[in-house]
């Protein structure tokens, strides 16, 4: 059974965010998918130290949810990260969590679907999902799309649950990321995973 991870960066357990991550829930679910949500909003992550001791050590020197968290990364098919809007940019706990969770695990995420979904009352959502989605694309993920940009407005989870463009939205995308999780698999079942190439290092040794 194909699993996806759920991180929810919103200190509100059942916020708008929770709100929006459910609603995809449900059609993974539905879609015979593997669920897990982490709560990440209301936790103390601090952000990167710079001190290289992953790179030796294959894990974040500071021992928190971020070391939970990896080994649940690397068996996932599929990560959906979720977050409000914070003066136009995604929930800072989350930035930290994800710096440290992507930059300090090894193993490849290459063929990992992704997906970014963002809450907000009025604006800033575009901004905030362009910033989340940099951390799949950077890493060889798949990012998934629904049918408009992935988000959902509002003040409350009440008022999510009003925003039926948006959880429609939503459902769409998690259909979509269901489909292209199984199709992943089925390709590489018959004749691999896409070859990738890491012996390039940007450098100018001539100084120009």
């Amino acid at each position: 059974m194909a699993r996806i991870l759920l991180l929810n960066g919103s200190p509100h357990v059942n916020g708008c965010t929770a709100a929006a991550l459910g609603e995809m829930v449900r059609v993974f679910e539905a879609e015979g998918m593997e669920t897990e949500l982490i709560q990440v909003g209301k936790r103390d992550i601090r952000g990167c130290l710079a001190c290289g001791v992953c790179s030796l050590t294959g894990k974040c020197a500071i021992d928190d949810l971020v070391n939970e968290t990896a080994p649940k990364l690397e068996a996932a098919d599929g990560l959906v990260v979720g977050s409000p809007v914070y003066y136009g940019s995604p929930n800072g706990t989350l930035l930290s969590f994800l710096d440290r969770l992507f930059y300090s695990t090894s193993f490849s995420k290459h063929m990992k679907v992704g997906a970014a979904v963002v809450s907000c009352r009025r604006g800033g959502n575009t901004a905030s999902f362009d910033v989340l989605n940099k951390y799949f694309t950077i890493s060889g993920m798949p990012v998934a799309s629904g049918t408009y940009w992935n988000m959902v407005h509002g003040f409350s989870a009440a008022d999510v649950a009003k925003d039926l463009e948006g959880l429609q939205t939503l459902r769409n995308l998690a259909r979509n990321m269901a489909f292209l999780i199984r199709a992943i698999a089925a390709e590489k079942a018959r004749t691999g995973l896409p070859e990738v190439e890491q012996d390039c290092f940007t450098s100018f040794p001539d100084g120009k």
